[in-house]
């Protein structure tokens, strides 16, 4: 069977290279590459780029543990992790006058057969171990920097000049329009989402997730003050998230799903910032706080418990069979010598456990800054839950595009996606 190769360019962030081998995942600036590539992991050191390691990519995660997450709009996880002395990539130059751009840039998929049989050649003959790691402070060669090899945009630009053929392809052109609000039949943001979730998300695999869009099913138990329950703080979520990784501490998350939408009723800037100070905030801080220490215990415990039985009998619900056959698959995997009889118990158990060990309150709106997101993102972090891990919190923006010259002519609409 024939193996896509690539190149994954970590640029000068060794952190960054690291982190690919300890996390085991590999994130790109833009997307193609699929399961089952082969990709070589090269970071550049003084005026060169090396390759150390390269791996086989397994399936499409969310997770993105570099401090420059917002640039990755497509992660995978890796497996068959092998390491080599580090060797240069630069020689790729004898196939291709353009070698950089055309099996560098963009971790396109390498369409030279020699070169592809150069870089699995030297890496044979130079096999390790264990990873090399590079020294902290690299010694800065005196030799000039070959054209192909610079970054910058402009020098990058004139490469493609002389080379028209390597230049982004546009597909179409499209100008942005207003949501009408959360719950339009026709052109609103949650409708459009959850109509459209698995396309616009292909991070979240549809057989690794579990999307209950059931906006009036799950209520917190609010908080208690002198005894006496305050109703007014109970909150209700747009939808559940269940997010499975066979290979995380705690293999299953709850995502608390949060759609919020200025859309056409709030187009000022102040109406906007009101909004979001005074309803999208402290609603974000309620579904956080249900779930954290600072909420009394058996408070907690109540709507842990309620949350659970409700997951549990949406998944018994009639119709559901496959959803609920996709849950015991999960748990076969996590246990395969469970009993059947067994099986709604490990459920239980998997489901309350991720409540208080692993959970995450996700927003998806229509116009956020990423100053506004660190500032909630820091928020959310601040609540503690039971297992002394953070609440998380990960915000997309989602813009609803109108087309105005299409290839396909029939479609008049598109969505976009941008994790800020």
């Amino acid at each position: 069977m024939h193996t896509t190769t690539r190149i994954l360019n970590c640029s000068t962030s060794l952190e960054n290279y690291y982190l690919c081998i300890e996390e085991k995942v590999a994130g790109f600036t833009r997307r193609g590459a699929q399961s089952g590539d082969q990709v070589y992991l090269a970071v550049k050191r003084g005026k060169k780029l090396f390759c150390g390691a390269r791996f086989t990519l397994d399936e499409v995660t969310d997770r993105k543990p570099w401090a420059d997450a917002e640039n990755y709009v497509h992660v995978l996880s890796i497996k068959d992790v092998e390491f080599c002395q580090p060797f240069e990539v630069t020689e790729l130059s004898h196939y291709d006058t353009y070698w950089y751009l055309k099996f560098v840039q963009g971790s396109k998929p390498i369409d030279s057969a020699a070169a592809v049989k150069h870089l699995d050649d030297v890496f044979r003959k130079r096999k390790t171990a264990e990873l090399y790691r590079f020294p902290e402070a690299a010694q800065e060669s005196n030799e000039p920097e070959p054209l192909e090899t610079v970054e910058d945009e402009k020098e990058a630009a004139k490469i493609i000049q002389k080379a028209p053929e390597l230049g982004v392809s546009i597909m179409g052109t499209f100008q942005t329009v207003r949501f009408a609000n959360e719950s339009d039949k026709i052109k609103g943001l949650e409708v459009l989402v959850n109509r459209h979730f698995y396309h616009l998300f292909p991070q979240f695999l549809e057989k690794n997730t579990l999307l209950i869009p059931e906006n009036r099913l799950f209520k917190t138990e609010g908080i208690k003050h002198k005894g006496n329950k305050i109703s007014e703080i109970s909150t209700i979520p747009d939808a559940l998230l269940i997010v499975f990784n066979r290979s995380a501490k705690y293999p299953l998350q709850i995502n608390i799903v949060e759609y919020e939408c200025f859309g056409e009723g709030k187009p000022s800037a102040s109406e906007k910032s009101r909004y979001l100070n005074t309803h999208v905030i402290p609603q974000l801080m309620r579904f956080a706080s249900s779930f954290s220490i600072i909420t009394d215990e058996k408070t907690r415990e109540t709507t842990i418990a309620n949350w659970t039985d409700k997951v549990i009998d949406f998944l018994n619900a009639k119709g559901n069979e496959a959803i609920l056959q996709k849950m015991i698959d999960w748990v076969k995997i996590l246990k395969p010598d469970v009993r059947e009889r067994s099986l709604e118990r490990e459920i239980e158990r998997y489901l309350i456990e991720a409540f208080r060990s692993s959970f995450r309150v996700l927003l998806v709106i229509d116009e956020l800054t990423p100053e506004q997101k660190l500032t909630i993102k820091n928020v959310i972090n601040s609540f503690k839950l039971p297992s002394d891990t953070a609440a998380e919190f990960s915000a997309y923006v989602v813009k609803l595009v109108q087309k105005i010259d299409l290839l396909d002519e029939g479609s008049e609409f598109a969505l976009t996606v941008e994790e800020v």
